[in-house]
């Protein structure tokens, strides 16, 4: 399959500010009530969302980060290259993909309030994952991240946030 292929099979629509692809398949029917939900919630929240999202070679997601955590999952494709900055200050590189055997991950959780970016691995043509939210998805909850911030507080990491802030 192609990128293109993909993109008409589910219609996916560009991420205009984060980059890629997507298209929501679940929004949950039940809400909780903001008073139940962690402090920066404004309003109910849906108790979850899941998207499909395709990255192509020549795009990428942005540094960004939600109140909700972020479970994403590798459906199929070439192998990604995440990137976690933590609230504490600690980071990681993990790669998604289907070579388990070799380190690569089917399932990687972004907690809530961790930037997260990813770009396909070089030489690779496309992925398709999912993200599951919970709480659900709002885009009131998306912070797009500036990319002098994060070169400041997380320097150790210039390459890969250069590469994935705009």
């Amino acid at each position: 399959m192609t990128p293109e292929e993909i993109i008409e099979f589910f219609g996916l629509k560009e991420l205009e500010e984060e980059g890629g692809f997507y298209v929501e398949t679940y929004r949950a029917e039940g809400k909780i009530a903001e008073s139940a939900l962690p402090a920066g919630y404004t309003g109910q929240r849906r108790f979850g969302s899941a998207i499909l999202y395709l990255l192509t070679a020549e795009t990428f997601s942005a540094l960004h980060r939600l109140k909700s955590d972020e479970i994403f999952h590798f459906y199929l494709g070439d192998p990604v290259t995440m990137l976690q900055l933590h609230p504490d200050g600690s980071n990681e590189v993990v790669t998604l993909g289907g070579d388990i055997v070799s380190g690569e991950r089917v399932q990687v959780l972004v907690p809530a309030g961790s930037w997260q970016g990813s770009l396909v691995k070089s030489g690779g043509k496309f992925a398709l994952l999912g993200c599951t939210v919970v709480p659900g998805f709002e885009f009131d909850d998306f912070e797009l991240g500036s990319r002098e911030a994060l070169l400041e507080r997380y320097s150790g990491r210039r390459e890969l946030i250069l590469k994935l802030t705009r």
